[in-house]
């Protein structure tokens, strides 16, 4: 594990980013590829000087997550650096599927429109940054798939070096859109826990000299992405928090992101200081937030993951105790959805929206729904649900259900008893 130094560091150019600090006993450390406390091996994130920030200055930006780079840890000429230029995807309003579920006003963020078709663009972005500031030349990662495809596609533009690793029972498509990009796709027998691991152990090999791994030695710099959904949302909404959001979790760090990106929004005056409610959704196939939550638990009891929803496969998710407190603090909850119900999911957000979600956004739309059946979300709440994916990776959940309506002979009479 690299270990932040004590002294200032100079020559380093993250913006606005003034520190590391511990989650846990708030020990600061200088900016470096650092990911734990020295003090307390709590996990640190950015801690930020913010100068003035306005709503007009935002509105300056590109029409991608570099119009937020005041509030990011990156440089001030970001935007001009070979870069995947990733975020401002669509916040479609889904009165549909609003109808449908009961709801008076739902919007359904869609990050499906990011370059490789995923939320993790976003926060690769912020990690290219950090590997170029620390003078790296191969971008890693550990990955349920999403990830990958990411990584190996920002190195390509970037001009880095790629080597990523998943577990080898990824969907395939998943695996054809992170090798196309060229770089190293390495399997590994196991979960994505064991691939975690097997990265930790490589961090300190030196095979992995000069290596930045986005979610391990780059993951504060990294995770800052998330806060760029948050952003977005604010902002696509005339500049307001939605009354309620319900957001998948895997490892629980998107959560914790726009949770303390809204935060950010309220402490600068960019937005109103009002409640709002966090809801975490989850598969029940691999659900240990959900089931601490529901037992009263802090401790996140980790498990095996076996469900469809592969990319939320983290059976021992590093911010699944953060995600629990954000749920419990601000009146939300921590929910799961069984396979069956993601694939019910999936069909309903297609059918009423015209979204392809893939499985995560299968969970979250489930998890809404249950929510909403339950009377645990407010149905006259302003209601954001996230779909972090495109549907086309995860064609397997949906693929048995695929097939023409009729196959009839090319005329008009066959069509008519078809149809009859």
């Amino acid at each position: 594990m690299a270990l932040a130094s004590t002294e200032t560091t100079t020559s380093l150019d993250f913006g606005p980013a003034a520190a590391l600090s511990c989650r846990e006993c708030g020990a600061r450390y200088d900016l470096g590829p650092s990911f734990a406390c020295i003090e307390c091996f709590g996990p640190l994130e950015i801690a930020y000087d913010f100068g003035r920030v306005t709503r007009e200055q935002i509105a300056e930006g590109p029409t991608n997550i570099w119009r937020y780079r005041s509030l990011l840890p990156v440089p001030a000429d970001v935007a001009a650096k070979p870069n995947m230029a990733p975020g401002w995807t669509k916040l479609v309003k889904a009165d549909n599927l609003a109808r449908e579920l009961g709801i008076r006003s739902l919007h359904v963020k869609d990050d499906s429109g990011n370059p490789t078709h995923s939320f993790k663009d976003r926060v690769v972005a912020i990690a290219v940054e950090a590997a170029r500031n620390f003078g790296f030349h191969t971008l890693s990662c550990s990955s349920t798939g999403n990830l990958a495809g990411a990584v190996t596609a920002a190195a390509a533009r970037a001009g880095l070096d790629a080597c990523v690793f998943i577990p080898a029972d990824l969907e395939q498509a998943k695996i054809v859109m992170a090798s196309v990009y060229g770089g190293r796709l390495v399997g590994i027998e196991g979960t994505y826990d064991d691939v975690n691991r097997f990265c930790s152990e490589l961090i300190g090999d030196e095979l992995g000299d000069k290596w930045g791994f986005v979610n391990v030695n780059l993951r504060p710099y990294y995770a800052e992405g998330s806060k760029t959904l948050a952003y977005e949302i604010a902002e696509q909404l005339g500049w307001r928090i939605p009354d309620q959001i319900v957001i998948p979790v895997a490892s629980g760090s998107q959560l914790t992101k726009i949770d303390k990106a809204f935060k950010e929004l309220i402490a600068l005056g960019l937005v109103e200081d009002r409640p709002y409610k966090i809801f975490a959704a989850q598969a029940e196939g691999c659900s240990p937030v959900s089931a601490a939550y529901k037992a009263g638990h802090d401790v996140i009891r980790p498990v095996k993951p076996d469900t469809i929803a592969k990319s939320l496969a983290i059976g021992n998710p590093a911010d699944g105790p953060y995600v629990l407190d954000i749920a419990r603090r601000t009146g939300g909850a921590v929910e799961d959805v069984t396979d069956a119900e993601i694939v019910d999911a999936i069909r309903l957000l297609a059918r009423t929206e015209g979204i392809f979600a893939e499985t995560a956004g299968g969970v979250t739309v489930g998890v809404l729904r249950k929510l909403v059946a339950s009377g645990r979300l407010d149905p006259e709440g302003e209601t954001v649900v996230l779909n972090t994916g495109d549907g086309l990776k995860t064609l397997d959940a949906v693929a048995d259900q695929a097939r023409p309506t009729a196959v009839i002979r090319p005329s008009l009479d066959a069509f008519r008893t078809a149809i009859a």
